[in-house]
């Protein structure tokens, strides 16, 4: 494999185009509703459509929603062998509420059957993996970065408030480290996201903080190298996933061999055509819509910038990305 993945897979429901949330006892019409698998599915997702052969470890319920998002995984061409499905056991949800250029999440679910260790099993052979920092030492990822697989590590929002510093003791077994800025500075106690990172950089030999909006940092600590890259403007619709998307970009790219400017440039890219779409992983752009972009922007401003795509970009026909129906697909007769 070129990426394995492991966690949690969820149901995404989206409602878009809200002026506000609901006041108690209201009822508000969302313009837009798309469903899609979330979680790590949006990562995943993402580097398939960029051409990486990927491979899932994580829990199905055999329930319709477990179903659908199997079904729809397999369907971008992610390798679902590491990956075991329960019967007592139901899908987690996520209902996500976007307005205001942002987005609110409220989730059910329950404790997988089986943690990520016993998902994994015997570990894949993989160039890359990806894992959350959230929840704890998963003991494959040692076995990973022993192999010589390279770990990015991300992290989720600590409801808990207490941004634990030792949380990033984590961080010795991986080869680089993408929280959004809000993330680096409370794990490191710090003011600004340049800070930041820097701190970070003492920590992980590759470390990366997301900027939203202002875009992204980076810093090469085995060389010294710091980087930087502005955002990308669009139109957008929903921002679910588009962290998720930024990291399978920055992955590709580090794959790839491109300069550490470029990584952040192409991230970026990707993570922005991502938010003109509902949900998080059928959102990410697949190389048909990052060439339609390309091709509008290559005789403008940015052709200089973002020239290094015409070496990137498959040649031939290149297949429109599905997108996230506004309600899950029927699933086959069983006939």
């Amino acid at each position: 494999m070129d990426l394995f993945v492991s966690g949690d897979v969820f149901l995404d429901i989206v409602f878009t185009g809200l002026p506000r949330l609901p006041r108690p006892g209201e009822e508000t019409w969302a313009p837009g509703m798309g469903s899609s698998p979330g979680g790590i599915a949006n990562l995943a997702v993402a580097a398939a459509r960029l051409g990486l052969n990927t491979g899932l470890g994580a829990a199905f319920s055999t329930d319709a929603y477990g179903e659908f998002c199997r079904e729809v995984l397999r369907e971008q061409g992610i390798d679902l062998g590491p990956s075991r499905c329960f019967a007592d056991w139901h899908s987690p949800v996520t209902v996500s509420l976007a307005y205001e250029r942002d987005r609110s999440m409220i989730t059910h679910g329950h404790p997988a059957p089986v943690g990520a260790d016993g998902l994994v099993g015997e570990l894949p052979a993989a160039t890359a993996a990806a894992v959350s920092l959230t929840g704890g030492r998963q003991a494959w990822v040692r076995r990973a970065a022993r192999a010589g697989t390279l770990v990015f590590a991300n992290v989720g929002w600590d409801d808990t408030a207490a941004w634990p510093a030792a949380a990033l003791d984590l961080l010795e077994d991986c080869h680089a480290f993408l929280p959004n800025a809000v993330e680096a500075m409370r794990y490191t106690r710090t003011a600004t996201p340049r800070e930041a990172l820097h701190r970070l950089a003492e920590r992980v030999p590759l470390a990366v903080v997301t900027c939203g909006a202002d875009g992204a940092l980076a810093i090469d600590a085995a060389t010294g190298q710091v980087a930087s890259a502005p955002a990308v403007p669009v139109e957008a619709l929903d921002p679910t996933g588009a962290g998720d998307v930024f990291n399978a970009g920055f992955i590709a790219a580090t794959l790839w061999g491109l300069p550490l400017r470029q990584r952040l440039v192409f991230a970026n890219l990707v993570a922005a055509l991502s938010v003109r779409h509902f949900g998080g992983s059928l959102s990410a752009p697949g190389w048909a819509d990052i060439a339609a972009w390309w091709g509008a922007q290559r005789p403008g401003p940015l052709g200089g910038e973002y020239g290094f795509l015409e070496d990137l970009i498959p040649a031939g026909d290149l297949r429109l990305a599905r997108r996230a129906g506004a309600t899950i697909d029927r699933l086959p007769d069983a006939a």
